[in-house]
């Protein structure tokens, strides 16, 4: 069988890509909003229009395929945190990018909820004993053409990880307020060949001891199914 063959140039280096802007014209979300119980009411009522980012665009021409992720929403005292992964620099697709947990559906998976949670499991570990699903946004479609399905979890801690060291490099959490507030969401335009688009990116640089200046860089996919749960908190 034939490979597909790229409709549109990929992003190789997205840091390289110049930042135009960011979004700080936009309102941070209510700390009051992102609490475990206001979350809860707030996936009872129903997404009210389409999701702001419902794909990046295809670069594959292949036929669709049904994915999910997992959006843990760790229960820490200081706040609710984002459970992130960072991918294997060895892997064929999305090398070394930062990704909620999650992959294509299987045959035996009862819906997408029960997708998002095998891999879960799958790839870092993490029980369902754990975890909490409280709803669902909207799909949204990769480059790849992959339909998936973003399910929003609360995390109960204590937990272990055990990461699958052939996908994962490693897992990190981040404050859902960080992500939440659109100052820290930066818009990037990607020109090449007469060709122009944008992505979002969310450059995360915990406080490490000894003044350590990592940077995770989140974008793509992962940065535009943030931005939709930002859309859907939004009051």
């Amino acid at each position: 069988m034939n490979a597909p063959k790229p409709q549109r140039t990929r992003i190789v280096d997205p840091k390289a890509v110049p930042v135009r802007g960011t979004d700080a014209h936009l309102p941070a979300l209510n700390s009051a909003w992102l609490t475990p119980q206001s979350l809860r009411e707030r996936f009872r009522g129903p997404f009210v229009g389409t999701a702001e980012i419902p794909g990046d665009g295809r670069v594959f021409d292949r036929v669709p395929a049904a994915a999910s992720v997992l959006v843990p929403l760790v229960q820490r005292e200081s706040g609710l945190h984002v459970l992130l992964t960072q991918r294997t620099d060895h892997l064929h697709d999305h090398a070394g990018q930062i990704s909620f947990p999650g992959g294509r559906a299987e045959a035996h998976d009862a819906d997408a909820v029960a997708t998002a949670l095998r891999e879960t499991e799958e790839e870092i570990g993490l029980t369902r004993s754990h975890i909490d699903v409280i709803g669902q946004l909207p799909t949204y479609t990769t480059i790849t053409n992959f339909v998936v399905t973003p399910v929003v979890a609360l995390v109960q801690v204590p937990f272990e990880l055990s990461l699958d060291s052939f996908e994962v490099a490693e897992a990190f959490e981040v404050p859902l307020a960080y992500l939440m507030t659109p100052a820290n969401h930066h818009r990037h335009v990607f020109s090449y060949g007469g060709e122009s688009r944008q992505f979002l990116s969310m450059p995360w640089r915990p406080e490490e001891p000894g003044g350590s200046a990592r940077e995770y860089f989140i974008w793509g996919a992962t940065a535009a199914m943030l931005r939709n749960l930002y859309r859907f908190l939004a009051r």
